[in-house]
């Protein structure tokens, strides 16, 4: 018997413990190599742990909810050949099986013709819910097993007409049972993470926010008129979002206070521009780091914003993506807010909010006309930062998205 060890992976300084918080395997489970055995949470992300070798997992150290630090011991896998010989018989089997059961529908279905004969739309119901290849089922040879199937689904059809008629008949009965009910769930260490950091900015920073509108006309225009070229040359789509990220670098080179922190009774000026970019996860909100933004081209910021977003929808953020950040930029506008306060991300100093674009009756050389505005919110820690910095930080970023060619001269 060769036994081999599973650890915790190692933690970043900032991080110092992680809860096991589902196991994929059980006791006694045979495991192939890259497969993932157990997700770890920590108060930024979700981290998967794969087994690196083929094998059973034969001893667990660490149930869920059970807290863990880096490289402790969460689990054993027995390697042995016989073990890696055992998957892949059981990979083979299933195969065969797969195969055979094919077969077998397809001399079921060539058994006895039959005068039914199916549209193309029901024929592949029909194969997606037996669970075969849609070519099997032809139009000119239909069992009668089909037709009774066939039956099956009309009848299943009308069944499932009267249960809703049912359903809504009985909606006011469901909803006073459901006004009694609870649902009690543990918090998420994600969850906590953010409760408690916003706390800490609600009792420790003298927060403030300032507002600011912006006409998107231009960078609407730009981007309906290469919007096809770009994706074709670049493949990727040219959002909005990198020319906020270009708009907000040329504010923070003209007011360092807003890319700077409070440490104790010094402040730190930062000489990089890392760019933290709020994304939506299954768990709740995080925000990877655009690192030296300022160096990145329109595309490789649409490309990396994109990367991200990918990334977090699937859980595979990882902790080093969140690190390192000097300013945030949060766009509540995707899901329809018009107007908001952020709350600042620790330790820095400031937040951007962005809201959503729509057309509002503005008036432009002494007319009134139809333009795409947007809010601008700028939350900043006034502790550092006095209102003319904020205020004057925000024209500049007005500035530049209203007249986009700014950006790419760098004026």
């Amino acid at each position: 018997m060769k036994i081999i060890d599973i650890l915790v992976p190692d933690l970043p300084e900032s991080v110092t413990d992680a809860t096991v918080s589902n196991w994929k395997k059980k006791l006694g489970d045979f495991v192939e190599t890259g497969e993932i055995l157990v997700e770890l949470e920590t108060d930024k992300v979700v981290l998967e742990v794969p087994s690196p070798n083929s094998g059973r997992l034969v001893q667990i150290y660490h149930k869920n909810s059970e807290l863990v630090s880096s490289r402790q011991k969460l689990a054993s896998i027995d390697i042995t050949k016989k073990n890696q010989v055992l998957i892949q018989e059981k990979n083979t089997l299933e195969e065969k099986k797969h195969v055979s059961k094919e077969k077998k529908l397809c001399e079921n279905l060539s058994e006895k013709k039959s005068d039914i004969f199916f549209s193309p739309s029901i024929r592949r119901l029909i194969a997606k819910q037996k669970n075969f290849s849609a070519d099997i089922v032809q139009n000119y040879s239909i069992s009668s097993n089909i037709k009774n199937y066939a039956n099956q689904l009309e009848l299943s059809r009308q069944l499932n007409l009267i249960k809703t008629e049912n359903s809504v008949n009985n909606t006011h009965k469901l909803d006073a049972i459901n006004i009694c009910q609870e649902k009690r769930v543990k918090m998420t260490r994600l969850r906590k993470c953010i409760s408690d950091r916003l706390l800490y900015v609600n009792n420790n920073t003298a927060s403030l926010t300032t507002f600011n509108e912006v006409n998107m006309q231009s960078i609407i225009n730009l981007r309906e008129k290469y919007r096809d070229i770009f994706e074709q040359t670049h493949k990727i789509r040219l959002g909005y979002m990198s020319f906020f990220v270009s708009a907000v670098i040329k504010g923070l080179k003209d007011f360092p206070e807003i890319n700077a922190n409070i440490d104790g009774e010094d402040i730190v000026y930062h000489n990089y521009f890392n760019i933290n970019i709020a994304v939506s996860t299954p768990k709740g909100l995080v925000t990877p780091v655009l690192k030296n933004a300022d160096k990145m081209s329109i595309i490789e910021i649409e490309k990396k914003i994109k990367d991200f977003a990918i990334r977090g929808k699937n859980n595979k953020l990882n902790i080093h993506d969140l690190e390192g950040g000097s300013f945030t930029i949060t766009n509540g506008g995707i899901f329809g807010s018009m107007l908001s306060t952020p709350i600042i991300n620790p330790p820095q100093s400031a937040i951007l909010g962005i809201h959503a674009i729509k057309d509002r009756a503005t008036v432009i050389d002494k007319k009134v006309v139809i333009t795409p505005m947007t809010y601008l919110a700028l939350s900043y820690d006034h502790r550092l930062i006095d209102g003319k910095e904020a205020a004057s930080f925000l024209v500049t970023v007005k500035n530049m998205l209203e007249d986009p060619i700014r950006i790419f001269l760098n004026i």
